[in-house]
């Protein structure tokens, strides 16, 4: 299985190498995360240049789309080729957004009536697409996900290996990476997050 992690320019680390770095942890169950960018190289809201690892058609191959986050968000949905490029599939991929990336995912059409959640900054543009912003860090319908707040990234991460490979290998990678001594309540934590983001009512 294999996942598109959409990385702009002006892109936030956290949110794209968080949820990659983690899901990647589980390349041993046949599951991998992918840099996948619009241009060979690009540079993140802090100055970091990084080369993607598969370009933007390969979105149309992965199992599992997530669009990450960042400072040219307004300007990617603002143009409608780099959209084009975008051919996300909700009724046979796993479709997640990191922060402004509900605002993409706005911007295609996919969210219908479903409320997202996204950072404070990003809130007011979503809102003014007529979109729903929640106060929680993590929702969830059906094969869309949203998450909201840079650290809020291991959340999309858990939704995704739970929903691919199953809970127990995220209970496994988030144990791996959870700060010494705070184990059992970063696991927990997580979990809890994907839980209530599912159960959330419009």
């Amino acid at each position: 299985m294999q996942v598109a992690v959409v990385t702009f320019d002006g892109f936030n680390e956290l949110d794209s190498f968080i949820a990659a770095a983690l899901i990647n942890r589980c390349r041993g169950e046949g599951l991998e995360a992918y840099i996948t960018t619009p241009t060979p190289v690009v540079t993140s809201m802090n100055g970091v240049e990084v080369t993607g690892q598969r370009p933007m058609e390969f979105i149309e191959d992965a199992d599992v789309v997530l669009i990450g986050s960042g400072v040219k968000a307004r300007e990617v949905v603002a143009d409608d080729r780099l959209l084009a490029r975008l051919r996300l599939d909700p009724s046979r991929q796993l479709v997640g957004a990191q922060c402004s990336g509900a605002l993409v995912l706005a911007g295609l059409g996919l969210l219908g009536g479903m409320p997202v959640s996204t950072d404070v900054k990003t809130r007011p543009f979503v809102e003014a697409r007529g979109v729903t912003v929640l106060d929680a860090p993590f929702h969830s319908e059906g094969n869309i996900a949203t998450a909201g707040g840079c650290l809020a990234s291991q959340y999309l991460a858990t939704w995704v290996i739970t929903r691919t490979i199953g809970e127990d290998a995220a209970r496994g990678v988030l144990d791996y990476v959870a700060p010494v001594g705070e184990n059992r309540e970063t696991v927990e934590r997580a979990l809890h997050a994907v839980r209530a983001g599912e159960l959330v009512q419009r």
